[in-house]
């Protein structure tokens, strides 16, 4: 049985509106093994984003106890979070969130701007990691020459350029064609196997959850 990467302890997430409080997450309790392809699914409104958010150091949770990869988030400082997710966490957006004036190399390069290495070393991680994801002859090319799945792969190759412990996904296919989006879920499973990544992905897509080894459902905040 692998250790446990992700613990959490009746977790709960409320927000305020004025004394108005609304809550999204209530007593979650769940444990996910180290090497994990783990899939959130649920409808609108469920809570499996902030759930997410709250895994990554994004967010805080209101109650509870909240542990990856070691750490408990709720000890943390803002300076010392923002640190460990930069060292934890790689994180795919739905939308990509590539810099449209970067070159791909250039966008996969950005997280490691944050750490010692010489420009030289990041651009060969770079590279490496476009590698990884079957770009090696788009490095140059810029976002808006690349379909949408060529860009999804490069947003995947520079969350995982950082070889972060666990990699998080916010509905990676939820903007692509079926070919595309199968491509992409080909590329985590293939991480997931040969590279043992840890992932995590909310997905409304029943063929991306299909993808994953386990599938849990949320719905108004609580484990369906």
């Amino acid at each position: 049985m692998a250790d446990p990467l992700i613990e959490l302890v009746d977790v709960s997430k409320s927000y305020y509106r004025d004394s108005l409080e609304i809550p999204v997450l209530q007593n979650i309790s769940m444990t996910v093994p180290e090497g994990e392809f783990l899939a959130l699914m649920g409808p609108s409104g469920s809570g499996k984003t902030t759930l997410l958010n709250l895994i990554a150091g994004i967010d805080r949770p209101t109650r509870g106890i909240l542990r990856v990869a070691g750490t408990e988030l709720g000890r943390l400082s803002e300076s010392e979070l923002a640190r460990w997710r930069s060292r934890t966490i790689g994180f795919i957006f739905q939308f990509y969130n590539l810099l449209p004036v970067l070159t791909a190399l250039e966008n996969v390069e950005l997280p490691l701007l944050l750490t010692p290495l010489s420009k030289k070393d990041r651009r060969e991680h770079a590279a490496v990691a476009l590698e990884l994801v079957g770009l090696a002859d788009r490095v140059d090319h810029y976002p808006k020459q690349l379909s949408g799945g060529q860009e999804q792969r490069v947003a995947i190759a520079r969350a995982i350029v950082t070889d972060p412990t666990l990699l998080l996904a916010d509905e990676p296919t939820g903007d692509l064609d079926r070919t595309s989006a199968e491509e992409i879920m080909n590329l985590l499973g293939r991480l997931n196997a040969e590279f043992r990544k840890t992932i995590l992905i909310v997905t409304h897509d029943p063929r991306a959850a299909e993808r994953a080894r386990k599938v849990i459902h949320l719905d108004k905040g609580a484990f369906a």
